[in-house]
């Protein structure tokens, strides 16, 4: 890379700064926590343990968005005074910028695309359901593919990741699983993966080696919290009333523990107005397991009167529809080429391995970006 073409680049991360500036005022952020620490300071505050974290949370958001745009901010100065002092001849500095540069572009271009999520949910976390699909053994594989896919995407995120619920394959694979994310802005990036996932691969299980398609569907909500003490209706209204849940209690199935295998600790909730039923069987605890699935249920309800109220129903949860072939938002193939190509923006590439390793987000954006144009 030129001096000339550096020069060219530092200006469109400036005009992307000035920007950021004006999505996210840094004084505007920190009178937001000022007032947020001089509520903490209300003598009844910490008898609510949900506003207690509540505000620690808004606290730790503005935080983290802050030093966000702080250190962008420095990257930029940094590698512009380098920029001032260098000139055609100095090949090894030019050398030593380059990769600096990529990767304050990076994070430039991701947090200007924070600025335009547009959605009250997209800064919350998400639950993420997949589900397989047309193809038997073959599609429980593919699966618990996609899991570890996002598992690891979810690692190289920063976010936490929790099993709420997981059903194992016949003989491979699992036939779904439920899994909660936590992180800023989870929801606003997983929300688009939401659709039907199609695989092309020779299949393992095959004795004669032909080749397959399989088809798994992801399911993503944002996560709205249980209150277990209150049950208040803040958020659209939706208050879950005993009188409506059926609650089933059993004993938990696969892999988990002892203590998860030999007690009655797996949750089953059948909201009877709706239909909806969840269930959680991951924690040893009954109790723990009833919270989650509770708050499960919550996210179904929330994310069930968004959908009857936004007109463009994709920027909820994207359109789900029959896991099979002519549906999929996405085609993975492993033979007879490599691609991975997201049928809705036409974005390809042939690293499928390093996809499948996580490395999904530069898809996830381009689709966020396409979404807004």
């Amino acid at each position: 890379m030129t001096l000339d073409q550096i020069k060219e680049q530092l200006k469109e991360i400036e005009k992307m700064l000035d920007s950021i500036r004006v999505l996210f005022p840094v004084g505007k952020l920190q009178n937001e926590k000022i007032l947020l620490e001089q509520h903490k300071s209300a003598p009844d505050f910490y008898n609510d343990r949900k506003t207690v974290e509540k505000v620690g949370k808004e606290i730790a958001r503005i935080d983290s968005r802050i030093q966000k745009i702080q250190d962008i901010e420095l990257n930029f100065k940094n590698i512009q005074s380098l920029v001032v002092d260098c000139d055609e001849n100095d090949t090894s500095i030019l050398a030593d910028i380059e990769p600096e540069l990529k990767e304050l572009q990076n994070k430039t271009e991701s947090m200007q695309l924070e600025g335009l999520f547009t959605s009250k949910y997209d800064h919350l976390g998400a639950i993420l359901t997949i589900q397989s699909g047309a193809g038997g053994t073959e599609a429980q594989d593919w699966a618990e593919m996609l899991l570890r896919m996002y598992e690891r995407y979810i690692a190289k995120q920063g976010y936490k990741l929790q099993i709420l619920d997981i059903t194992d394959g016949e003989s491979a694979g699992i036939k779904g699983v439920t899994i909660r994310v936590e992180g800023e802005n989870a929801y606003g990036y997983l929300k688009s993966e939401s659709g039907v996932h199609r695989l092309v691969r020779i299949s393992p299980f095959d004795s004669n080696s032909r080749r397959h398609t399989s088809f798994a569907s992801v399911e993503v909500m944002p996560e709205i919290e249980y209150d277990n003490e209150s049950n208040n209706e803040n958020e659209n209204n939706i208050q879950i009333k005993p009188e409506d849940l059926k609650i089933d209690v059993f004993r938990s199935g696969g892999n988990g523990g002892q203590g998860v295998n030999t007690t009655d600790s797996a949750v089953r909730i059948h909201h009877i107005p709706t239909g909806i039923i969840v269930q959680c069987q991951n924690e040893r605890s009954q109790i723990q397991n009833r919270e989650n699935a509770l708050s499960v249920l919550r996210s179904r309800l929330v994310h069930m009167e968004e959908l009857k109220r936004q007109a463009d129903l994709h920027q909820i949860q994207g359109k789900l529809k029959k896991i099979e072939w002519g549906s999929q938002i996405r085609s993975y193939v492993f033979c007879p080429y490599t691609m991975v190509k997201d049928h809705r923006t036409d974005w390809e590439t042939s690293d499928v391995q390093g996809f499948m390793d996580g490395n999904i987000q530069e898809c996830i954006e381009d689709y966020l970006k396409s979404s807004i144009e």
